[in-house]
């Protein structure tokens, strides 16, 4: 359900209704359901709040929303866009039995909605965000966070768009002294293996993929290398990390079999990787990937965690305190989120 001070629970309430989504996959909540009936309240959909003791309870429909309890009443208290650390704690407990309940087979996915960092950190819970304290759950340490758009007249590559980060959640201060060859070939390698799965006859969406796949789309993803410094560094003059770290990594991805082409500047890569060019792009760091992909499809982009031995994704915003409880969320990236967890786990 997310932080229940933000536009989580609408957001899930929002989207329930939406006939695809229940064709897609037989969905349910873990979170408060006492939260979820305000919002439906609010949204007025009449969306009935089935309480159950576990998934394999579960008959969902567009009329009815399936929910594990889970979390303190406690955050019934917390108002709408507080900083709380009883919401935090709500939203940590929820992750943590989703997240169990995926390591135990008994759901296919977990669809996140967004929470607060600070909320989370007041609670006791010292993780930087969903991705890290995911990591942690599953026991790995060769993860990354991924933003994903589906193929569309804005996104020309056959199977979307993916960025991957090398550096996440870190002061930008930090991010020169993280940034590592083998970090950046881990993240491609992550890259590669996720679009490696969306690519091939038929797994494109809409008019985009059929016009590539009529061209010819090759099997392995074509994957855009970030610079760190402006213009790549140009030659050394502002910094030199393209030729001491990031390209002695691209020319490991290739001799490894990667399609890997840079380090190319930002601002021409994203433009290219916009119109056709690149299947993925490796950022360097947080910001870099994220306002690119973000100005290209806010409200359809998705949060993909790599390298979990179960599939997570999210929306790819976050909880909108200044909109919260407001009925002023928009849905797309939720259903969006839950299509992408639907096709992966459908491949599974």
């Amino acid at each position: 359900m997310g932080d229940p001070a933000g536009i989580g629970p609408e957001i899930i309430v929002g989207a329930w209704p939406e006939t695809l989504v229940h064709e897609w996959c037989r969905p349910l909540v873990v979170g408060n359901p006492e939260i979820l009936r305000r919002a439906v309240a609010l949204w007025r959909t009449g969306v009935r709040i089935a309480e159950i003791a576990s998934p394999e309870e579960a008959q969902p429909s567009p009329d009815v929303i399936p929910c594990v309890p889970c979390g303190s009443p406690d955050a019934l208290a917390v108002g709408a866009g507080a900083i709380d650390a009883r919401a935090g704690q709500a939203a940590y407990e929820a992750i943590v039995l989703a997240t169990q309940l995926a390591l135990g087979g008994r759901v296919d996915a977990v669809v996140t909605a967004p929470i607060h960092k600070e909320a989370l950190h007041r609670a006791g819970h010292n993780y930087p965000g969903h991705t890290e304290l995911l990591a942690q759950m599953c026991g790995v340490s060769d993860f990354a966070m991924m933003l994903y758009l589906a193929p569309s007249e804005e996104v020309l590559s056959p199977a979307g768009l993916a960025v991957v980060h090398v550096t996440l959640h870190t002061a930008l201060r930090n991010v020169i002294g993280e940034l590592t060859q083998e970090g950046i070939l881990a993240k491609a390698r992550l890259a590669d293996q996720f679009m490696s799965r969306l690519m091939g006859p038929g797994k494109g969406r809409g008019p985009a993929a059929r016009r590539a796949s009529a061209r010819g789309a090759a099997a392995r993803p074509r994957i855009g290398v970030c610079s760190l410094n402006p213009h790549a560094g140009e030659g050394g003059l502002f910094g030199d990390e393209e030729q001491t770290v990031i390209r002695p990594a691209i020319e490991r991805g290739l001799a490894e079999g990667l399609r890997l082409e840079g380090p190319l500047p930002t601002d021409t890569l994203m433009v290219r990787a916009r119109d056709g060019r690149f299947d993925a792009i490796v950022a360097m760091y947080h910001d870099q990937g994220h306002i690119a992909l973000k100005l290209m499809g806010m409200h359809r982009a998705v949060n993909v965690t790599l390298g979990l031995p179960i599939i997570r994704t999210s929306v790819a915003h976050g909880t909108a305190f200044d909109i919260a409880w407001q009925r002023h969320a928009e849905t797309g990236s939720m259903i969006e989120a839950i299509h992408v967890a639907s096709q992966l786990a459908a491949e599974r």
